[in-house]
């Protein structure tokens, strides 16, 4: 009997986007094998700055980054976001590998969006009550989309949408609150670094992402996908205090 490697590779991979919304891969090599692995997984989308195969290359292309929304062209910071929250269905994940390292910096992070939503709850339940109510954030300019930061997703479950530069204009009633949630998102911060063919896939539903300054020539090649409905992998996260059978 012959074994599917790309099958076996996503269902695996699947598993722990199920579970954790988040999974690291290694030993990607070549272009096409990262095409094939992420065409595995999910159905590729188109970007804004992808080529045919959808793939998007980052790295620095100068003047290019002083643009609001390429800023992940140039060599400075990027704040935690969510891709794509000015559509109404962002894609769900993200399939990310480093072709090369940066000299110095360049560091990942991430944050689980549901670790942050059960410390507000915790902590602050009144404003993550502020950050839940519709029509409170505008992402994406005018034809963009009018939502809010924490949303209902099917299931009783919890879906993310965040970001922090010129994209996005949040309303007067929710702008106090948004250093409590920056504080929250900086306490459950990963920093991490990757070398050429390691990366990760996470769900874009639940986790946020972002990178540290660098210096030197870094490449990372990414792919937007919506996960192969076999794989059954929700979207958002379970509010804490919900049970599974609920949530399911």
């Amino acid at each position: 009997m012959l074994v599917d490697l790309q099958q076996d590779w996503a269902a695996a991979v699947a598993a722990k986007l199920a579970a954790d919304g988040f999974a690291p891969i290694e030993r990607i090599s070549t272009r096409t094998q990262f095409v094939t692995l992420g065409a595995s997984l999910g159905c590729i989308i188109a970007h804004r700055d992808s080529d045919k195969d959808g793939v998007t290359t980052l790295r620095d292309r100068g003047p290019l980054a002083s643009k609001v929304g390429f800023e992940g062209f140039g060599t400075g910071p990027l704040p935690p976001h969510t891709d794509r929250s000015g559509v109404t269905e962002p894609p769900a994940l993200l399939l990310v590998v480093c072709g090369q390292k940066s000299v110095t910096g360049g560091y990942c992070t991430a944050i689980d969006g549901r670790a942050v939503y059960a410390d507000l709850a915790a902590c602050d339940p009144a404003v993550l009550d502020a950050l839940s109510r519709s029509r409170t954030a505008l992402f994406g300019g005018a034809s963009g989309h009018l939502g809010s930061i924490f949303e209902p997703a099917q299931g009783g479950r919890i879906r993310i949408r965040y970001r922090t530069d010129g994209l996005v204009k949040y309303s007067p009633d929710i702008t106090r609150y948004l250093p409590v949630l920056a504080a929250a998102i900086k306490r459950h911060t990963i920093l991490f670094g990757l070398e050429p063919g390691e990366g990760y896939v996470l769900h874009n539903h639940r986790w946020l992402h972002g990178r540290t300054a660098f210096t030197g020539d870094r490449v990372m090649y990414w792919l937007s996908l919506n996960p192969h409905p076999e794989f059954a992998i929700p979207s958002g996260f379970i509010p804490p205090g919900l049970p599974m059978a609920v949530a399911g």
